[in-house]
């Protein structure tokens, strides 16, 4: 059991880490507005386990969508990062509130974002639920779910500290859709779906 656990918390800190990035680039943005921290941590949760329920149909040998075209995801983060951007550049010259500058991203914007964000998740969880038992599937499942409470409350521990939002109070606008424009990015091009594409319509 307890190597399960610890096998587990290793697991989900290798393919969870890029998401403290996320999450604190999240809270950051609910602390001046939108999302609220309630759609950030359902988001996350919702996200999470569509990715785990993803992975275990796939230890059970079934394929919902084929896996070279899972970087296709990518296009989420992308798109919402490029829509706040031109969102931010259409009102940098109002003087509304901060509130309505940052982002409209909402519970199911967050948890297409971590789907997106999930690949490398669904990559390693499949072969390990696959060849772990149903108990130790369980119980890496539990520890998973703790863990993402855990990476909220740290996320939100980053984002929300005092310190780190006067830091970041010049740059807050761009910074929100950067990181989901690259993120959306890497994912794309990480995943090679851009060449696949190309050689397809080739």
């Amino acid at each position: 059991m307890l190597a399960t656990i610890g096998s587990a918390i290793g697991l989900f800190a290798a393919t969870n880490i890029d998401d403290i990035v996320v999450l604190t680039v999240l809270f950051l943005a609910s602390s001046r507005g939108k999302p609220r921290p309630w759609q950030i941590v359902a988001g996350q949760y919702l996200g999470f386990i569509t990715l785990v329920v993803i992975s275990v149909i796939a230890a059970l040998g079934l394929t919902i969508v084929p896996e070279e075209w899972v970087g296709f995801l990518g296009l989420i983060p992308l798109g919402i990062g490029i829509w706040t951007l031109v969102r931010g550049l259409r009102r940098n010259g109002d003087d509304d509130d901060d509130d309505e500058k940052i982002t409209a991203v909402g519970l199911w914007g967050v948890a297409g974002i971590t789907i997106a964000n999930g690949a490398d998740n669904i990559s390693l969880y499949t072969p390990i639920f696959r060849t772990s038992s149903p108990g130790d599937v369980v119980v890496m499942i539990a520890v998973f779910l703790v863990l993402v409470a855990v990476w909220c409350a740290a996320g939100r521990l980053i984002g929300t500290h005092k310190a780190v939002t006067e830091t970041l109070e010049r740059v807050e606008h761009w910074l929100v859709p950067v990181v989901f424009i690259g993120l959306g990015l890497f994912i794309l091009i990480d995943s090679g779906v851009i060449v696949r594409l190309v050689e397809v319509l080739a």
